[in-house]
């Protein structure tokens, strides 16, 4: 029983690596999108919301990521089904 409750817990650093790519995932689509509309546009404000429409983007796709690769299965015979 014992053995069960462990494998299921994520270790500290599968937890800082995977959070890491997720902030990965939102913050540099944002982040060159920003300074690519900045720098041709050459304006600050249509910098700020393209690179704010994106990170609703980048925000929706990470959780999606987030669903599909990096959340552990849990057994069929648990409670929290």
């Amino acid at each position: 029983m014992a053995d069960n409750e462990k494998s299921n817990k994520l270790s500290n650093s599968q937890i800082a690596s995977k959070s890491s790519l997720v902030a990965a995932v939102i913050t540099i689509p944002t982040l060159v999108s920003f300074f690519g509309i900045w720098q041709i546009f050459d304006n600050l404000i249509y910098g700020a919301i393209g690179g704010l429409i994106v990170n609703f983007i980048a925000l929706g796709f990470s959780f999606t990521i987030v669903k599909k690769f990096l959340v552990k299965k849990q057994n069929k015979d648990t409670e929290l089904n």
